[in-house]
């Protein structure tokens, strides 16, 4: 029996990266995974539901649980179709991963706003957004665990990510005040 058998954990940018890794690790150790991935490029464009269809795939194919989901996180509506889908597909929520994420890199002065939003919508909004549709369920049963994705960029800046540092900064304040606010 693994350490999370029969937990249902949904997990954004669930479809390659790092995000495919702790997919392909939470089946191991016996969750059912809602995979998300809206299966767009690194900088946010397009969308194919191949990767997250196919790690739910090849979750399946070694004997696990999963399902696919490719909702955009990045708004209301898409987070909860997601926690939705989870708990219509495995009967509860557990647990969130958030780590879905662009980036579109460009030095300051020449950023433009389309830039800059994006990357909050994707980065921040959707912790957020995905957090938020999970917190009923979790207060509910008294137990749920969020888990968001940051970068040392976040404490540190780096050249030409201003919008992603300054999410990545949002998500770690999101996640010191949800810890607080769902104690």
């Amino acid at each position: 029996m693994g350490m999370m058998q029969d937990k249902v954990v949904a997990i954004t940018g669930g479809g390659r990266g790092i995000g495919r890794e702790v997919a392909l690790m939470m089946a191991a150790e016996g969750a059912k995974v809602m995979v998300n991935d809206l299966g767009t490029g690194l900088h946010g464009e397009g969308a194919d539901q191949g990767p997250a269809s196919e790690v739910a795939a090849e979750i399946q194919a070694a004997g696990g649980t999963a399902g696919f989901n490719t909702n955009d996180i990045s708004s209301k509506e898409g987070a909860e179709n997601l926690v939705a889908a989870a708990v219509n597909e495995f009967g509860s929520i557990d647990a969130v991963v958030n780590n879905a994420g662009i980036l579109r890199d460009t030095i300051f002065h020449k950023m433009e706003e389309a830039d800059w939003n994006a990357v909050i919508n994707v980065n921040l909004n959707g912790c957020y957004n995905v957090a938020r549709a999970a917190a009923p369920y979790f207060k509910e049963q008294e137990l749920g665990v969020f888990v968001h994705m940051t970068s040392v960029s976040g404490l540190i800046g780096n050249f030409g990510q201003a919008n992603y540092a300054s999410a990545k900064m949002g998500v770690a304040g999101l996640s010191r005040s949800i810890a607080i606010d769902m104690a």
